[in-house]
């Protein structure tokens, strides 16, 4: 098996259904993949946020 990345220790492996991951004990450090694209989001007015809330 392979060392941590952080902070060298031996990695696990860890497995949910069809995903599976590695994650060190350790530090934590888990070998998650992310997306790094950016997205616009966008913004509520406070009057449409209070809408929101009254409505429910």
């Amino acid at each position: 098996m392979d060392d941590c990345p952080r902070c060298q220790a031996p990695l696990e492996r860890l497995t949910l259904g069809e995903v599976t991951t590695t994650a060190c004990n350790r530090c934590g450090f888990a070998d998650v993949p992310v997306e790094h694209e950016s997205r616009e989001m966008a913004f509520e007015s406070w009057q449409d946020a209070f809408n929101r809330f009254y409505e429910t």
